[in-house]
């Protein structure tokens, strides 16, 4: 968060509240994305991180939040909500991501065939 404060503090918003703009204040296009994206890793990644795959695209950082959220346990419908999805569509891109619940869940179903309240 500290980045983006700074980011804030010195370049500000546009007038429409954009956060990035072009060099003359205008909408970056599309086809301009990749190039800045390029040059951003490159002045702010070490060379390792910027020759590994993560991050490679601006996209990736919400494939890579969205997985994050469901692999930390957050309900998939929150998630779905906070990403703009449908849960439809949610799960069908994202459940391949999800990773290590097994315990958690044998624990839950355990916990409620006993007669207990299972964690959360």
């Amino acid at each position: 968060m500290a980045l983006l404060r700074w980011h804030l503090e010195r370049f500000g918003t546009s007038p429409d509240g954009r956060l990035f703009r072009t060099s003359r204040g205008g909408m970056v296009q599309e086809s301009g994305y990749g190039v800045v994206w390029a040059e951003a890793r490159r002045l702010s990644l070490t060379a390792a991180q910027a020759a590994s795959p993560l991050g490679r695209r601006p996209y990736d950082l919400r494939h890579a939040a969205v997985s994050l959220w469901l692999n930390s346990g957050v309900d998939p419908t929150e998630v779905a909500r906070r990403a703009g999805h449908s849960l439809a569509v949610l799960l069908g891109v994202y459940a391949k991501c999800i990773h290590g619940g097994e315990g958690a869940a044998n624990e839950a179903i355990s916990a409620r065939l006993n007669g207990r309240q299972p964690q959360r």
